[in-house]
């Protein structure tokens, strides 16, 4: 048997390794350590259905406790590492105990950006969405007819902004950007996305940055905006991204830069180390990226686990993302950094679209909005290393079957 393998981290990342290495029929011993109180749990649907009472958290679990006991992974909560002693190959935890590792990984995730408190961040009722003790919070603000500033247009963000109008809240959202999603979409999704939130009442003001909250007895009431706009609201929401978390990795000397740095295989500069999912900067097509989603937390963290069973397999990620918004499903195949042209195409029914980005001709991904033949034809043609054919995407009654033939 091999020696213990240390995760640290207890999120979807973290889970999936475990759970791959024990249907590998890996059987060392494998202790999972989580700051949070509460076991493994997906965080998609904490942000929609388990904020608006619609799910408990029981179903948003990966495995109850017994599966845990009963696949040896001794799982501790509400503890974290300290301090990594690569020499000693020990990690020492927050009251002072330390723990030995043949194997470590290090799958500690992100932590959303916040405030400075000297613009109002540490006002009372100035939330960010990203674990369960960020939705238990949002719970108790969550009610209809109270205002609500959204700040930041990315996806976090807009759906936020969803989510609250949907539960009867006047909400505002505002991006100093010159438009919304400008980091990570076309100017043609964002215009999409843009009417579908104003249809549904929320007011989306962009090219408009926040100045500072203000506070009554610790609690925000107003926003005062860089346009010199003063908004009255009840609570805000910040969604202006995440910081991977790589201190950890950092101070024990591993390679960093906006993220833990790994090569194809997960190892970080200490090959028995490993780092998976949102902290993990990886190799892609001869730079760097963190692909800051469910998808590639569950596909790295399995890819590290066959690595660790002995087999060097190089982990190709295949990026695909989704978010829904209102009674529209955005999806999302490949990653279009450094595109430098779009074609827009109708879809076969009212309100649906897609996007194909290219990059000096070659395709790199497609938005498919409520379109979900577009989403399966672009990511079967990524899978397969094809360009899809001009022709057919400029003609909105052709059948996009045709890419494929």
């Amino acid at each position: 048997m091999a020696g213990r393998l240390v995760i640290v981290g207890a999120g979807q990342a973290a889970f999936s390794l475990g759970a791959k290495l024990r249907a590998l029929k890996d059987e060392r011993p494998i202790t999972m350590i989580g700051s949070e109180d509460v076991l493994p749990y997906q965080r998609p649907p904490l942000s929609k259905k388990y904020l608006m009472g619609e799910m408990t958290f029981e179903r948003l679990e990966f495995r109850p406790a017994e599966w845990f006991a009963e696949n040896d992974v001794d799982i501790r909560l509400s503890t974290w590492v300290e301090e990594i002693d690569r020499a000693a190959k020990t990690v020492r935890m927050q009251d002072g105990s330390k723990l030995s590792y043949e194997k470590l990984v290090l799958a500690t995730g992100a932590t959303p950006r916040t405030l400075p408190a000297g613009i109002g961040g540490d006002l009372d009722g100035v939330l960010t969405v990203r674990d369960k003790r960020d939705a238990d919070r949002l719970m108790g603000e969550m009610k209809p007819g109270r205002k609500l500033l959204v700040i930041g247009g990315g996806y976090i963000g807009l759906e936020a902004a969803a989510v609250a109008k949907k539960a009867g809240l006047d909400v505002t959202l505002i991006e100093m950007a010159d438009r919304i999603l400008q980091r990570v979409a076309s100017a043609d999704t964002a215009a999409i996305m843009r009417d579908v939130h104003r249809a549904n009442g929320v007011s989306i003001i962009e090219k408009t940055g926040l100045t500072r909250l203000h506070g009554k007895d610790g609690h925000v009431t107003s926003a005062e905006l860089s346009d010199g706009t003063v908004l009255d609201v009840d609570f805000v929401i910040v969604g202006i991204g995440v910081t991977p978390n790589d201190r950890l990795a950092r101070d024990s000397g591993l390679d960093s830069g906006n993220g833990i740095l790994v090569d194809s295989y997960t190892r970080t500069s200490d090959p028995d180390i490993h780092a998976v999912g949102d902290c993990a900067s990886l190799p892609w097509e001869g730079g760097r990226v963190r692909l800051e989603s469910v998808q590639n937390a569950v596909d790295q963290a399995e890819a590290a686990a066959v690595v660790l069973t002995g087999e060097e397999r190089a982990y190709a990620p295949k990026p695909w993302f989704w978010s829904d918004q209102y009674d529209v499903k955005l999806q999302i195949a490949g990653y279009n950094a450094g595109y430098d042209e779009t074609v827009l195409r109708p879809g076969q029914r009212e309100g649906s679209y897609s996007i194909w980005y290219f990059r000096q001709g070659k395709f790199l991904a497609v938005d498919a909005i409520n379109d979900a033949k577009a989403y399966v034809s672009g990511k079967k043609l990524l899978d397969t290393g094809r360009e899809p054919d001009r022709t057919v995407l400029a003609d909105a009654s052709a059948d996009l079957k045709l890419l494929l033939a």
